[in-house]
Order: C-alpha cells, then sequence, then structure tokens
C-alpha cells in the first residue's frame, strides 16, 4: 500500500550512496567508512546513525587545511527522494581511525534544506555532489566528516544514507561550536523527520538537527 501511495517509494534506494570524499581537488574512497550494504539506516537513536551500519575502516585520512573544500558525491546518479542533507564534523579525541563517533562531539557545518512549499521540494534534489568549506576558524586535529540524506518519502518512517569521512584538519582557528551527540541530534518523532511532504503540503519546515556553525564570520551561510 505504502508503494502505490508513493510511487517513487521502491527498491532503487540503493543507489543513494555516497561513496566518494571530495577534498579540493582531490578523491577518495579509502577516506571513508564504507558502508557494508546499500539499505538505508532507520533507527536515528542507535548507533548506526552515526557512519552507518558496522562500516568497513576506512583506510586513509586526508590532511586537510581549515577554509578548504570538502564534500561527498553520489556512487551512481542524483538524489531522487525529498529530503534534507546536512554535513557534519565530529571531533575526535585523539586519532579518527580510533574514534566510534560517541559523545558529544558533532557540529554541522552545512545543510540543503526545503526549496519551495509548493510543491514541497528540497535544494538537495536531483543533485549528486555535495560541498562545503571547513570553517576557517575550526581547531586543528582529526574528524569525522559526516554526511546525511534523510529521505522523507514513506511519511513517518524517514529513510537515513549516511557516509563518514577520516580528515586531519591543520592550519586552524580558535572556534568553539557547540556540539551534539549522534544519536541524540534528533528528538523521537521530531516533526522534522515525522513531516508529511505531500498534499495538503506543510506551511513551515525546520531542517532536523542543530544550526549550521560557520565560525565568527556572522556573514557566512551554508544553508543551501
Amino acid at each position: 500500500l505504502l508503494f502505490s501511495l508513493h510511487p517513487r517509494a521502491d527498491i532503487r534506494y540503493h543507489i543513494d550512496i555516497f561513496k566518494t570524499f571530495i577534498a579540493g581537488p582531490r578523491r577518495s574512497i579509502d577516506a571513508i567508512r564504507q558502508p557494508l550494504d546499500v539499505v538505508p539506516v532507520h533507527d536515528y537513536l542507535s548507533n548506526d546513525i552515526r557512519c552507518n551500519e558496522k562500516p568497513t575502516d576506512a583506510t586513509e585520512t586526508i590532511t586537510v587545511s581549515a577554509g578548504e573544500e570538502i564534500g561527498f558525491s553520489l556512487q551512481w546518479t542524483t538524489l531522487y527522494h525529498q529530503g534534507p542533507v546536512a554535513i557534519y564534523l565530529g571531533n575526535a579525541p585523539g586519532k579518527t581511525s580510533d574514534w566510534d563517533g560517541s559523545g558529544k562531539r558533532w557540529f554541522k557545518i552545512a545543510e540543503w534544506g526545503l526549496a519551495t512549499y509548493h510543491p514541497f521540494s528540497f535544494s538537495s534534489h536531483e543533485k549528486d555532489t555535495f560541498t562545503t568549506t571547513i570553517p576557517k576558524d575550526t581547531p586543528s586535529g582529526e574528524y569525522l566528516v559526516r554526511i546525511e540524506q534523510i529521505a522523507l518519502h514513506l511519511t513517518g518512517s524517514p529513510e537515513f544514507f549516511i557516509s563518514c569521512a577520516q580528515i586531519k584538519v591543520i592550519n586552524g582557528g580558535k572556534g568553539n561550536p557547540s556540539k551534539v551527540s549522534i544519536p541524540g541530534y534528533i528528538p523521537h518523532n521530531d516533526e522534522s523527520i515525522m513531516v508529511n511532504i505531500y498534499p495538503p503540503y506543510p506551511t513551515s519546515y525546520t531542517c532536523p538537527g542543530p544550526s549550521v556553525w560557520r565560525g565568527f564570520d556572522p556573514h557566512a551561510s551554508q544553508c543551501h
């Protein structure tokens, strides 16, 4: 029944895999903790929501400067499920390769939110690459870079497509962003992920998770 109500809710979701990490002109699949399969995460209160379910170990940690472009590209095609996309940084307490993402150490640096209300459409729709810059005030250190798309095509049953990459930030600043834990960054049954995106369309929407942090620059914005 759900499939007849929402015709695009089919097994093609497996294309939504963020396979390649972008760091300036470089491209890497080795820096990503690759998911073991293509099934989205549904339990956003579980530890699987950090970097997907039992991903393989990354074999590379890429060195990038604060202010440099980073991002992810999809494996095969564009995002066709409607829903927000966000990029987070998680500050590892030591070496990123040894960190499981636990603790209140995550902050959001970019998001792709709602573009139009009629129809209810997100700026991430039909994109295959998502990039931002590391805020210049980000402290130097090792980080996980986490991207998520929250597909909202099945009302009340959001699907999370997640990848994490390992980086070492150099030439950083002295910023101190507010941090969240993952899981815990989205409350249970939060309206932002339970929303009905079909007619009658909602008249307001706020992306899930914390606000975007861009450092001390009041003019910087990475809300797309």
